[in-house]
């Protein structure tokens, strides 16, 4: 079966393009399918993830102004669609262009879009303003006109399910990127957050939150690995809290699973998610997980005090005893860490990729 993946850029660490290259990989390797996949302005830039060599990569260069942008991407999907002639098109871009590309495309083609964010996704900052409430309704409009063009519509949880007045909806999780083998032995004293750094991962609610945990707790270390944003003073956030010799910042690393064995406790605050991978991955390492309750995931993961802890979304005072729980005692620490990697074993690879390719014969038998 030939299979044609529609998405942006595939050169940077985030999560769409680790869970991308995970999924493909497994289709090729296990599954026998072809795949192809086309970029937008990707052009000579370096993959951050390893993509398996028998992928077929196309490209689409798009100028800068927005008409020529427009043509120019919707000119190229065009020509390389008819060209590379898939079986199954999958649509990777939480942008409106991505909803919107089925009807620039056409129908011709068995076609699944593939939503990795909630809706939540458009909120930069606290307050909308009037104009930006007007965008951000129309821009949903507009997605939810294109999402109904498409045969089925994936979203990772049962929660995001509610974020759309659509009759095509499944939901398929992410799957864990890796092999459940190892574990940690929940004895260092380290916290780990991971995710870029942007107001969604609400990392400004953690430092506040930190701050009261380290009052109690001086010899543990707050780690947070992803894209550093200059723009979000996070290191000058530390300072101001006086916690800056306790917090550190990395850049995102290829070989993550070396840090979860080097952690104890996985935190996540973000205001709001798509899915949560971080959560999964952590606990197939068996690190308890404390994270707000946020839409749309966390809460559809953990089942609360049995194999991790759900906060109140934004509830700082919270977040930090629970936290200061899990450092108290180590016996509570191992439960929920074992809990967490049973947990686990319901994403593995496996397990997900069978949903897939489930997915995928179910479309074309119909399209026959």
């Amino acid at each position: 079966m030939k299979i044609l993946y529609i998405t942006n850029r595939v050169s940077d660490a985030a999560g769409l393009e680790r869970v991308l290259a995970v999924k493909t990989n497994y289709l090729i390797d296990h599954l026998g399918y072809e795949v192809n996949i086309i970029t937008l302005n990707q052009r000579d830039r370096a993959l951050f993830y390893n993509f398996n060599s028998r992928i077929i990569f196309h490209d689409i260069v798009a100028g800068k102004k927005w008409i020529r942008y427009a043509f120019d991407y919707i000119l190229g999907l065009r020509k390389l669609a008819k060209e590379i002639n898939p079986d199954i098109i999958i649509v990777c871009d939480d942008g409106i262009k991505g909803m919107l590309s089925s009807y620039f495309i056409g129908g011709k083609y068995a076609m699944i879009y593939e939503r990795h964010v909630s809706t939540n996704i458009a909120i930069k900052r606290v307050k909308f303003n009037s104009l930006q409430q007007i965008k951000y309704r129309i821009s949903l409009w507009l997605m939810h006109i294109g999402g109904r063009k498409f045969n089925k519509f994936v979203v990772l949880s049962d929660a995001n399910l509610r974020e759309w007045n659509l009759d095509n909806l499944v939901v398929i999780s992410n799957p864990l990127p890796f092999n459940i083998n190892k574990v940690s032995d929940l004895k260092h004293r380290r916290v780990i957050a991971i995710g870029r750094q942007s107001y969604q991962k609400g990392y400004d609610m953690l430092l506040k939150s930190w701050a009261k945990i380290i009052e109690k707790h001086p010899g543990w270390r707050l780690d947070i690995f992803g894209k550093q944003d200059p723009e979000l003073h996070l290191e000058e956030i530390a300072k101001g809290l006086s916690i800056d010799s306790s917090v550190t910042f990395y850049n995102p690393v290829k070989d993550i699973e070396s840090e979860y064995l080097k952690s104890s406790i996985l935190v996540l605050s973000s205001r709001f998610e798509g899915f949560g991978m971080v959560l999964i991955e952590a606990m197939s390492y068996g690190l308890p997980c404390v994270s707000f309750d946020c839409p749309h995931g966390p809460g559809d993961i953990i089942q609360h005090e049995k194999n991790g802890i759900l906060v109140k979304n934004g509830d700082i005072n919270e977040f930090s005893y629970q936290v200061t729980r899990l450092i108290n005692n180590i016996e509570h620490r191992q439960i929920i860490g074992l809990n967490a990697t049973d947990r686990a074993k319901d994403f593995t690879l496996d397990c997900i990729m069978l949903q897939w390719d489930e997915l995928f014969k179910e479309l074309l038998t119909s399209k026959l």
